[in-house]
């Protein structure tokens, strides 16, 4: 459910970004409260907001989302304005309109900016995730982690085990964004074989 709330939250976070690259006005209206939210602890919203829905997956899907939608929609928009000049002034000597600059040379280019910051969210997600179930919810690795957390030395080793495992889920989701990043944009320098290397 987390992942879908990254999703989803990722979503918004390309949407509001694209946004911002196309309109100044956007960009003043929206970013400041965009970075002004991140300035709200996630250790202290995620008991408030367990406490207003009083639903511990409503709970994990806000904080999930909430953690995503900033570094997604931050390094979309850098990606959207990394695009060459002399690419654009190319694109605009051919008569391209704006639908084809975006979706030929400005989305393309913004594909390391979107991967970057979903691999920043993904793990972050599951952190998130965890820290609600922290909060007194029924079920989860938090539950599990704080159950055996309380009950001292005798039950160190599965307070590791659920430790072990949610750093686990971490690496998962950001080895499952490395292998979409790869998948999407096979034409970058770093996904191609070298020349001569067997």
């Amino acid at each position: 459910m987390p992942g879908w709330a990254s999703r989803s939250a990722g979503q918004t976070g390309v949407l509001l970004a694209v946004l911002m690259s196309v309109s100044k006005l956007v960009e003043q209206m929206t970013f400041p409260y965009a970075v002004a939210s991140q300035m709200i602890p996630i250790l202290g919203l995620a008991p408030i907001l367990y406490g207003i829905v009083r639903d511990e997956q409503l709970a994990r899907i806000l904080i999930a989302g909430y953690i995503t939608f900033f570094p997604v929609s931050l390094n979309m928009l850098r990606g959207l304005r990394s695009t060459s000049p002399s690419a654009l002034e190319l694109m605009y000597a051919y008569a391209a309109g704006p639908w084809s600059v975006y979706w030929k040379l400005r989305l393309p280019a913004s594909l390391p900016g979107l991967f970057s910051g979903l691999k920043i969210a993904a793990p972050m997600a599951v952190t998130g995730a965890i820290l609600v179930e922290l909060m007194g919810a029924r079920h989860g690795i938090g539950v599990i982690m704080l159950r055996n957390l309380y009950y001292g030395p005798s039950h160190t080793y599965m307070f590791w085990a659920t430790v072990v495992t949610g750093a686990l889920l971490g690496l998962i989701s950001y080895g499952i964004i490395s292998l979409i990043e790869r998948l999407a944009a096979p034409w970058r320098p770093e996904f191609r074989t070298r020349g001569g290397e067997r």
